[in-house]
């Protein structure tokens, strides 16, 4: 029997009215994301992954944004939703971790306090009630003196406290999914892994379904239970974080993986590139976008956007040379 998933993303189109120019940011993305699954968004800047995690809450501008297709969280046709059911949906279903958590937290209140009237608002719990459940958040997620730093402003936490906090703030109305915006960007090394470690310790512990954006794969591989890789506006392969690690089928995917640094890499070799630039969202090709950077690339590839190819259970391609990339 099929489980119908928390998350289901159909033929997505995202568009931004940019001046006389229309960016076709996503184009025709297909997700799912299971109860309690992580799914990993990676791909270079452009690529459509932080567009598609704005959508799934609608915090795209309306006025110069276009969007078609079906999302649908927890059965709910988020597209058809209204004002006021997009503000109960925000929170109690779906959650977000920002990038940069100084941008994304007001510096005129405490975070505790922020985090107070988070929880009062979905749950109408009562001040004490409410700051009760903030502290217990800001233990959950080891901030050092919790009760001392719920008075805190943002500027006076450090990077990675800071970062505790949003997830804090994430998790305060019990969402069912949470969003990951590249999380670990601006933070050191160790402080990375830990909210990594963290991130993966709270899915597990609540059961929660995580949409975690990245560049890095590595990062991927802590958290992700399945990847999907994005080019374009558009997903380009998707499979399990052991297949894509074992196994890319995807020419993009294969110069991703071998464009990172790792321990089998011999001391004086480089790094190896892509070459060229990611498409022009505003003007894409007509056949596949990553042909112009490809080293497979021929001309059935410029014809028309590649259909996906299943190449293994769960694992997707949209490569029209999949069968040669295993060789190459």
């Amino acid at each position: 029997m099929t489980t119908t998933p928390l998350v289901s993303i159909r033929d997505l189109d995202v568009a931004f009215d940019a001046g006389a120019k229309t960016v076709h940011a996503l184009n025709g993305v297909n997700l799912d994301v299971g109860r309690g699954e992580a799914v990993a968004l990676i791909g270079e800047s452009g690529s459509g992954k932080s567009v598609t995690l704005r959508a799934l809450m609608r915090l795209h501008p309306p006025r110069r944004t276009r969007i078609s297709g079906e999302i649908r969280v927890d059965g709910q046709d988020v597209l058809a939703m209204s004002p006021r059911e997009l503000a109960a949906m925000r929170g109690p279903v779906v959650s977000m971790v920002f990038q940069e958590p100084l941008l994304a937290l007001d510096p005129v209140y405490p975070v505790g306090r922020q985090i107070e009237e988070m929880v009062r608002r979905h749950s109408g719990e009562g001040r004490a009630q409410a700051r009760a459940r903030a502290l217990s958040l800001f233990e959950r997620v080891r901030i050092p003196s919790p009760e001392r730093r719920l008075q805190a402003y943002p500027h006076e936490m450090s990077g990675g406290m800071r970062q505790r906090a949003m997830i804090a703030l994430a998790l305060s109305c019990n969402p069912k999914v949470l969003l990951a915006d590249e999380p670990t960007t601006a933070l050191d090394a160790t402080v990375q892994i830990q909210i990594l470690l963290l991130l993966r310790e709270l899915q597990r512990e609540l059961g929660l379904a995580i949409v975690f954006v990245t560049h890095d794969i590595g990062a991927a591989a802590e958290i992700a239970d399945r990847v999907a890789v994005m080019y374009g506006g558009r997903i380009v392969e998707q499979g399990t974080i052991a297949d894509l690690l074992r196994a890319p089928r995807h020419p993009y995917t294969q110069a991703l993986l071998k464009g990172r640094a790792h321990g089998a890499m011999q001391k004086g070799k480089r790094l190896e590139t892509i070459p060229g630039s990611p498409p022009d969202l505003a003007a894409l090709p007509p056949g596949c976008s990553f042909a112009p950077r490809c080293r497979l690339v021929a001309s059935q590839c410029q014809a028309a956007v590649p259909a996906i190819t299943a190449v293994a259970p769960g694992h997707d391609v949209r490569c029209v040379r999949v069968d040669e990339t295993l060789a190459a």
